[in-house]
Order: structure tokens, then sequence, then C-alpha cells
């Protein structure tokens, strides 16, 4: 027979809805949030580890943050109040030191990617949301071969086939607006410029996407996006939505055309928040009207993958690459793992999504960054223009070349770069580890297996002990004559491309566009800020960072 007390219990279930609504909160917020805190089973509250009273209460906390486009400058904040080790979750905590971004991401040590990276995952796992580490061992080995020194340098002509193309299109509407005298507004294609006081007057963001895509497009799939060509933000995808199988390059599919670069921004904003919460509330998040439209942004870039695998590989049957046979693709294709084994149609989709999004939205933030920040500051914007026109004294060179970057050459370049990535790190979060079985001392704390750990690169990036007091400032000449301890700690510090086994594959490919690119660009154009030095870069972040625009007048230095 039922107690009394559940008598009474059953009775207001089925009576009063409101108050089994009540008792269902209730019920909710102690068995997922005052129980765990209390019960602590990773001892960060015995530890005393610093933090607000929200972050060590729920997930919630970190993902309204995340949300909200600004996680890294909220992380920030906290460690400028408590010090090097925070708490911004009930299970995660971070950590900005130099020391603990060797510990934590270093070969050998055990950690492992937490669940956050599953929300990443649309066609299947890639190499970069893989979590299984002999799953990840194997996929490193079969991509890593393709960004080898040798096969970044064979990508550099491809390179400068686009930024060519676009100071091209820059000096068409500079003409237009300096030359003919058009002082309106700019309308049709790469509308929104005008010209002023002997300046073409922009927005150089939507350039910086076009560039990338039609770079990552042409490198990866052996044909661009053109986008530059078009001056619009543009991609084909299957009409039907995306599936693997379209990649059979001989049915027949219907196509249509989506924003590929508001789709990307989209997709890391959806993925960063849904990969914030538990695995256990993201189905109920799905649901909402915000994460739902995200989820249809995931699909459309599964959807851009598949269709330009799809393209490729019927050029490829019908021998009509309209570029050439060696890209990432190909290189990809040929790439076998210790059983022998090539990749399957679905397994090189994913990849390709991985090659898609990780060249595209980099190269194009930080370009843009990079650009602004010289706009900022024309002390080094000169310092650069004397450089690289020492290098190249031929101004009606579009583009420099791989000779003509080397480190050797112009040093200054690379430091200006450097500190571009540096402050504006596009890569600007924490990325989440979990403690290995024997635990994890890391700043004199011994971290419980399970506890998710991470550095957070922005922060890292203005450590006064390593970069001085001025860390807002973009001061290039940091990054030169660097000998002995300092040397040693700035590069233990600096972050842009990730540390250890799980690091970005391509970063040498990254550094030697922005070399191309920034160098090409500055050489041939002088750059300034809209409204005065004081015009702040505003950006959002979702996965990455990314500046929200960036206005300049351009000039071309005949």
């Amino acid at each position: 027979m039922p107690t009394s007390f559940t008598s009474s219990l059953l009775s207001i279930i089925i009576h009063n809805p409101l108050a089994t609504a009540g008792i269902v909160v209730v019920g909710f917020l102690f068995t997922h949030i005052l129980l765990p805190y209390f019960l602590d089973l990773h001892s960060l509250r015995k530890f005393s580890i610093p933090g607000p009273r929200m972050a060590a209460l729920s997930d919630l906390w970190l993902g309204y943050y995340s949300a909200n486009g600004h996680r890294s400058e909220v992380v920030h904040a906290l460690h400028e109040r408590y010090g090097r080790i925070v708490r911004i979750a009930p299970n995660h905590v971070s950590i900005a030191s130099p020391d603990a971004l060797q510990t934590i991401y270093a070969h050998g040590n055990g950690t492992l990617k937490s669940d956050f990276y599953d929300a990443f995952v649309s066609i299947q796992r890639g190499l970069f949301n893989t979590r299984d580490r002999t799953e990840h061992t194997r996929k490193r080995k079969l991509v890593s071969h393709i960004f080898s020194q040798k096969s970044v340098l064979e990508f550099e002509p491809y390179i400068r086939v686009y930024v060519k193309e676009l100071s091209e299109q820059w000096s068409r509407l500079y003409e237009l607006a300096v030359k003919g005298g058009r002082g309106d507004e700019g309308q049709g294609q790469g509308g929104g410029w005008y010209g002023r006081d002997g300046r073409l007057w922009m927005d150089v963001l939507p350039w910086c996407n076009y560039l990338a895509f039609d770079i990552i497009g042409d490198l990866a799939f052996g044909a661009p996006f053109g986008m530059i060509r078009a001056c619009k933000d543009t991609a084909q995808i299957p009409a039907s939505g995306p599936s693997a199988d379209l990649t059979d390059s001989k049915s027949e599919v219907q196509i249509k055309e989506i924003p590929a670069v508001k789709i990307l921004n989209g997709r890391g904003e959806y993925s960063m928040s849904m990969g914030v919460l538990p695995p256990m509330y993201r189905p109920f998040a799905k649901k909402l009207p915000w994460f739902a439209a995200g989820a249809a942004d995931v699909k459309a870039l599964a959807g851009i993958a598949i269709m330009a695998v799809r393209k490729r590989l019927a050029a490829q049957e019908a021998g009509t690459l309209s570029v050439r046979k060696a890209d990432l693709l190909e290189k990809l294709q040929r790439g076998k793992d210790e059983e022998g084994k090539f990749m399957g149609k679905e397994e090189l989709t994913a990849e390709a999504l991985t090659l898609l999004i990780a060249g595209s939205d980099t190269t194009s933030n930080s370009t843009c960054a990079i650009l602004y920040y010289l706009a900022r500051t024309p002390s080094a914007q000169a310092k650069l223009h004397a450089e690289l026109d020492k290098a190249v004294p031929d101004v009606e060179e579009l583009t420099m070349t791989v000779e003509d970057v080397k480190a050797d050459r112009l040093p200054y370049l690379d430091a200006c770069i450097n500190e571009g990535l540096r402050i504006h790190s596009t890569s600007a979060l924490g990325l989440p580890r979990l403690v290995p079985k024997d635990g994890m001392t890391v700043e004199g704390v011994t971290f419980l297996e399970g506890t998710v750990l991470s550095v957070p690169s922005y922060t890292i990036h203005r450590d006064t002990e390593v970069w001085g007091d001025d860390i807002e400032d973009f001061h290039p000449e940091r990054w030169l004559n660097l000998v002995g301890d300092k040397k040693e700690l700035v590069n233990k510090t600096f972050n842009p491309f990730s540390v250890g086994p799980r690091a970005c594959v391509g970063r040498n490919l990254a550094f030697l566009e922005l070399q191309v690119i920034v160098g090409s660009l500055v050489r041939r154009w002088d750059f300034v800020l809209e409204d005065g030095l004081e015009q702040e870069l505003l950006t959002s972040e979702g996965f990455l960072r990314k500046p929200l625009g960036c206005r300049v007048g351009i000039q071309r230095r005949d």
C-alpha cells in the first residue's frame, strides 16, 4: 500500500498541473545542479578553484556567454579578476599559463578531446572532431602528408592567382570611384563602396572572405568558388539536401546557390554553443528556434563540401579539371593507412569539409584583422611598405612570390603577421581536454581524471609578463631580435595553431597564405581607417573569433 505522503504526491500530480511543474523543476535543479555541486566529484570545490558561482553550478553560464559571441573576452576578464586558474563550468577549469599550454596539450600526456567536439560532427567524424586516439593517429597520417613543406610550396602559384584577381577587382573599383569621380555609394558588383579624398572606401571583410574561399576551393577541389569574380558570397549545394552518396558523380542532381560565408558563420556559432551544453541537454536544445537554424547551417555547409567533391570527382573522371590534378583532394585520395587502405568516399568528403572550414574561415579572419591593425598603426604600415618596396621594387608586380616572402628577406612582414595573430587570436578560446586516468598536475594543482582543462589563447596572448604592458597595441617590433630566455618564452606562449598532436596540420600553408596575401596587398595599396585611429575592430565569436567588418580607405601606390 502506498504511504500517505505518496498518495498526497500522486493527488497533487493528478489534480494540480502547476504544482506538478514546480516539482519537476525542483527535482531537476536538485539532481542536475545542486547534487553534483555538493558531491564535488572532481574536487574543484575542495581545491577552492575560484570563479563565478553560477559557472560552478551549471553549464548554462558558459553556454550563455558562448552564444552571445564574446566568450573569450568574458573568460579573460575572469582571469584578470581571479588569476591564472578559473572555474568556468561545473567540470571545466580554464588555466591561463604558458606552462599549462605545454602540459595540457603535450604529446604523450594522455589527454583526450572532450565531448565538446561531438557538436562539430556532421557527415562523419574527421581529423578535427574525432576523439579516439587510435583513429586520430590514423587520420593524421592520412592527412598530414598533404601539408608537407614540399606540397605547400607547390600551392604557392595558385594562391597568387586569386590575390592578383582580388587586386584587379580593387583596381577596377578604384578607377570607378576615384579616377572616374564617383562620389556616390557604389551599387552592383562590389557594392558598398565610394570614392572620397583620393581613396576607395569599402569594407574589406567580404573581400577577405571571397579570397579565402576561392583559394581553398582551388587548392582543395581544383577549382575556385568564383566569389571574387562574382563579387558575391555564393556556393552550390544539392537542392535535395546534403547526402554523402551525392558525391556519385554519375547521378543527376539539382543544385541551388547559398551564401557560404553566412552559412559558415552560423555553423560556428551553433556548434560552439551546442558543444558547451552537456550531451543530455542537446536533443532538447535542438528544438529551440535558434539552435534549429544553426542545425540547418550545419547541413548546408556539409552540402557545400559534398557538391565540391562531386564536381571535383566528375572532372577527374572526365579528364577536364580546369586548373590541375595535384590538389588537396587528389593527395587525400592517394593516402593510405597502415593497412594499405584508401579513404572511403564518405570519409573523404568529411575531411574535405574540414579543409573547407579550416582553410577559409581562419585565413579570411586573420587577413582582415591584420589589414585593420596596419591601417590603425600608420607607423607600422610605413615600415612594412619600406621593407616590401626594397624587396619588390617593381610596383606593377601585383603579387609576392614564395621567394619574396622568405623570412630572412621580409622579417617585418612576418612580425606584422605574428602580431596580428597574437592580438586577434582567431582560435581564441581554450580548447577543452579531459584529464587522463592518473590525473594531471598543472600550476601546482592535481586535477582528477575526467576534469576538463583548457588554456585560452586570447588570455595568454595578453600576458603582460610575456608581452609587456602594451598588450593591446599593434607593435610588430616585439617580434624582432628575440634571443635567449625571452625568445623561448614567446615561442612557448604564442598559440595561433595550437600545439601537440592535435595542432593544426595546415599551419605551414596558412602562414604562407598570409605572407603572400598581406605582402601583396600592402605592397600595392595603402590603408587607412574610415573614422580615425580609434575605430574599434568589432568581433563576434562562434568557434572562431571573427571581425564583423573593417571599413577602410585604400589608395593605390602607383
